[in-house]
């Protein structure tokens, strides 16, 4: 018996099973209604289609009957081959059979005793008296024997013909025969579509199966899609921002640090002690900056991590903006440990400093301070210079929005951003979101 090859099996597979599929998606994207009325048109198709070629034809063929010569005897028939035999029976000591044909038919009558032979020849007058007496076979008046031995074998050609058709009706079809003048057909009508209506009402409550099922299947799928596809976008729109935020951060800090180190080279002919402050605070800054601009995570620093960059900032500010500058930051030690996303309250401080204190004449004060107000870290930066927008180094506002944005992609509607104008000149920026604590040891300044 040939093999199928793995490769034609394989493809046969794989075309069944998108066929399958196909299907099942058509099901789902039809309505019931439409179902319904398809499924009932299947089963009118099928009921009519049923009794048309090629599942339906019939076949006709005429039956022809061996000539017989007159006055030749027909051909002794074999034993066993539809023969009508007369035996004597076994138990001949208990009694007689005794058969009579004349012009009132033949007549079978048994005989019990051989005394009752007397009997019998007037008997043969009378007509039989009941089926227990014998077996009567009817024949026209004036019949000769070689009309019973014709009728005997049409017959038993007439069971033999009846027996083949019941045989061809059952394999077949059904089989009638019809008489046309002096010639017999036979009509043999063959249906091989009677299981089509069971077939196609299998096939719709299948396809009802399959579309109830699929139906689930595919809106899972759909639903598992769109997730993923919004995490990546959400992924993708936070990776844009902390790219602008850090090339936001990569202009700033070679500004600030090229002007922090004129500043020290300044300072070291003029004042050689603040000379060294600033450069002390330089290099703290830098230690606490660098590891920050190295993580990956944006939620892997801490309010503590924070503190550590820009208190160092405000220092050095402090030395180049002397007593124009005033600061205070009011962070409890327990908050120190609680998670916020970097470089944030970095920018706020630099936006105060560079729009609102620095263009000032007289400067002002810059306030850091971080709370819990219902259960979340609230962080607000206030300073007391122009007022936001007001100062001819005025931005964008390109910082703030990116801060909100970077928000609302790690928090969601759980975190906030509010900017307000302070009493009596200035602007108060606050940063809401929710309050966790990390496990590892907060950083301290």
């Amino acid at each position: 018996m040939p093999t199928v090859p793995p490769a034609a099996w394989q493809r046969f597979s794989a075309a069944t099973v998108r066929s399958f599929h196909a299907y099942a998606n058509w099901l789902v994207g039809i309505s019931w209604k439409r179902f319904f009325v398809l499924s009932l048109l299947l089963l009118i198709v099928t009921g009519v289609v049923q009794s048309l070629p090629p599942f339906t034809w019939t076949h006709v063929e005429s039956v022809t009957e061996a000539p017989r010569v007159q006055g030749m005897p027909k051909p002794p028939t074999p034993p066993g081959e539809g023969a009508i035999k007369i035996e004597k029976s076994r138990n001949a000591g208990k009694g007689k059979v005794e058969i009579t044909i004349d012009e009132r038919g033949v007549r079978i009558v048994p005989h019990a005793k051989p005394a009752a032979s007397a009997a019998s020849a007037g008997a043969a007058s009378a007509p039989p008296s009941s089926a227990s007496d014998g077996v009567h076979i009817a024949l026209p008046p004036g019949a000769t024997s070689e009309a019973v031995i014709e009728a005997v074998e049409e017959a038993r050609q007439a069971v033999i013909e009846a027996i083949q058709e019941s045989a061809d009706a059952q394999s077949d079809g059904d089989t009638t025969q019809v008489q046309i003048g002096n010639e017999r057909r036979r009509v043999t009508k063959h249906e091989f579509g009677r299981f089509l209506p069971q077939l196609a009402f299998l096939w719709i409550v299948a396809s009802m199966i399959i579309k109830i099922t699929y139906k689930g299947r595919i809106q899972a799928e759909v639903k598992a899609a769109q997730a993923t596809e919004t995490a990546e976008s959400e992924s993708l729109k936070r990776q844009v921002v902390e790219a602008r935020m850090a090339a936001m951060q990569a202009q700033v800090e070679p500004h600030f640090l090229f002007n922090t180190l004129a500043s020290i080279d300044h300072l070291i002919e003029t004042d050689p002690p603040r000379a060294s402050t600033m450069q002390k605070n330089l290099i703290a800054l830098l230690r606490a900056s660098m590891p920050a601009m190295r993580e990956s995570h944006p939620l892997a620093h801490n309010l503590g991590r924070e503190l550590a960059v820009i208190r160092p900032y405000l220092e050095i500010l402090k030395v180049r903006m002397e007593d124009r500058l005033h600061t205070e930051v009011n962070v409890p030690d327990g908050l120190l440990s609680a998670e916020f996303p970097p470089m944030m309250i970095q920018s706020l401080v630099e936006n105060a400093i560079k729009h609102g204190l620095e263009p000032k004449p007289e400067g002002g004060t810059l306030t850091l301070r971080a709370e819990i107000i219902h259960g979340k870290l609230a962080v607000t930066v206030a300073d007391t210079g122009l007022g936001f927008g007001k100062a001819a180094t005025a931005g964008t506002g390109v910082g703030l929005n990116n801060i909100r944005q970077r928000l609302q992609l790690l928090y969601g509607s759980k975190a906030s951003m509010t900017v307000a104008e302070n009493s009596p000149s200035g602007t108060v920026v606050t940063l809401v979101v929710p309050y966790l604590v990390q496990t590892g040891d907060a950083e301290a300044a």
